[in-house]
This record gives C-alpha cells, structure tokens and sequence, in this order.
C-alpha cells in the first residue's frame, strides 16, 4: 500500500467498538417509552443518520414519544454503557502511535454528534493523536454526502490522493470514496450486511496496519 501523509478514522465501530453499546443505550431509551425492540435491530440502520435510525427504532418499538426527551434519555443510557463498557478496536493505539512517529497527520471523521466524540476521544486518551475532529455539528449534511470528508482535507490541507481513510459503514465508504479518498474497511459484528467492496482492502483489527506499514 502507498505511503499516505494523512490518515482519516471514522470513530464508531472503525476506532472504538462502540455500535453495540449504542444498539443497547437505543433498546434501553425505547423500554423506558414503553417500546420493546432487540439490540440486532440497530444492524439495520447502523451508519444511516441519528433521525433515520431513531425513527427506525420508533418504528419497531411502536412508540411515538417526544423527540428531545427520547435524546435525553438516550445520552443518559449511552454515556453510562460508555464510561463502563467501552474498548479501542484491537491496536488501535499501536497504529495510531506509528503514524504520529512517523509524523503523520491524523483525523477524525464522524458523524455522531460533539459530545460523544468528545467522551469518547477523553476517556480512551486518544485525544492527542488527532490534528483535526470531524463531528455532525460540523457539517450540513450526512454521509454518504462527502461533506465532512472534504472538509476534513481542507482543515488539514491535503489533496485526497495523499490521505486513506478508514470506514466501517456503507454511507461512509462511499462519502471517502466521493471525496477522492483511497479507504481500508474494518469489518465487526454490527456492519455484516454492508457492502464494503469499494475498500482497498477489510481489516478487523490494526495489527497488520502498524505492524507492516
């Protein structure tokens, strides 16, 4: 594989194994409203925007409750399953420490929202790493519109031939890949059913990443 000057992430599911853990804050924020619904249901809708998949959700749980408490629920549910639960992918910090000796410029892209990015980022120390985040306050529109993926590129100042991004959903592969970006899939339990063929290549951990690279 060429040598890349940066290196964009995806955060949920491609740097952290978190999509289960939002599955299961998304089942417990339905049963608070009276809605029963399986954790699995979320492989439905993984990588789509929050508005899709809480309707997803609403829809299979038949419940119709106010959109601002759902949220709040949620958070609370999430940001607990977070602070217990959550894991970096295996050799995430391995990988990310080669690229920073190496003196690569690395990224963050993603579409949740600041203050799980933030949390996220904060708890797993992986803050430093980054010379730019990406979250859904950034930008207009969702992926698989490439919007935060180019504005990633302007913020770090590099044409798209020089930087290879790495996506675990079907929306996001096709945002890097209408940015111009070259992408490395990771595949894991929740994105079975996505197609990633536009990858160059599927990884379900880093170790060949930082280990041959």
């Amino acid at each position: 594989m060429k040598n890349y000057s940066a290196y964009l992430f995806d955060m949920d599911g491609t740097l952290v194994a978190s999509e289960k853990l939002k599955g299961q804050a998304l089942v417990k924020a339905c049963s608070h409203f009276g809605g029963m619904v399986e954790v699995k249901t979320y492989k439905a809708v993984m990588g789509e925007s929050w508005e899709q998949v809480t309707d997803y959700f609403f829809t299979k749980s038949q419940i119709v409750p106010d959109f601002d408490k759902f949220n709040s629920v949620f958070k609370k549910a999430y940001q607990e399953l977070l602070f217990h639960e959550l894991k970096p992918n295996p050799y995430v910090f391995e990988f990310l420490s080669v690229l920073k000796e190496r003196g690569k410029k690395i990224g963050v892209v993603s579409s949740a929202s600041d203050w799980m990015v933030d949390q996220v980022l904060t708890q797993l120390e992986l803050k430093s790493f980054f010379d730019c985040v990406i979250t859904n306050e950034n930008v207009t529109k969702h992926k698989p519109d490439p919007e935060a993926y180019l504005l990633a590129l302007k913020k770090l100042d590099l044409p798209s031939s020089e930087v290879l991004v790495f996506e675990d959903s079907e929306v996001g592969l096709i945002a890097a890949k209408r940015a111009g970006c070259d992408i490395v899939a990771f595949r894991h339990e929740f994105n079975a059913n996505h197609d990633l063929s536009s990858a160059l290549r599927v990884i379900s951990d880093y170790n060949d990443e930082w280990t041959e690279n």
